[in-house]
């Protein structure tokens, strides 16, 4: 039986239940917070009372954050490469400062992703998963996990 008495808005497909965790949001409901500090989620929702503790994003969401950083670092250092009119010193710090800054600005979006991604597919203690959630019937039915 699931905490909440009433069906929240549940999202209807993976993508909405990730892209809700990337923008910071709980997948689940969408209506409170997901993370309480910079990378550290909350242990329930507020609204839903969905338990976010037993998440295990791991070392997912970093291999996520590296490999956007490469791909969109790695036409800049072409360009800036090619150039003659910085030193070599000046294209390593702009690299390390231009890496560390895009590292920095995805990995909390990637977590939520990765933590949303989980829950949908009730993966780690997530149960029901947010994909049968979603296709789960209505309250008062037969097999509804809402009561």
């Amino acid at each position: 039986m699931l905490a909440p008495v009433t069906r929240p808005n549940l999202p209807e497909t993976a993508t909405a239940a990730i892209l809700r965790g990337v923008k910071g949001e709980c997948p689940r409901c969408g209506q409170a917070r997901l993370f309480r500090a910079w990378l550290k989620p909350v242990d329930h929702c507020p609204a839903c009372h969905q338990d976010w503790s037993v998440h295990q994003a791991d070392d997912f969401p970093p291999y996520i954050s590296i490999f956007l950083t490469g791909h969109l670092l790695a036409p800049v250092m072409i360009a800036i490469g090619g150039s003659d009119a910085l030193s070599m010193t000046a294209k390593i710090g702009i690299a390390m400062v231009l890496a560390a800054i895009l590292m920095l600005m995805f990995l909390q979006p990637a977590k939520g992703g990765t933590i949303a991604l989980q829950w949908w597919l009730g993966m780690h203690d997530f149960a029901p998963g947010g994909k049968a959630e979603t296709s789960a019937p209505p309250k008062g039915a037969p097999g509804s996990p809402w009561g």
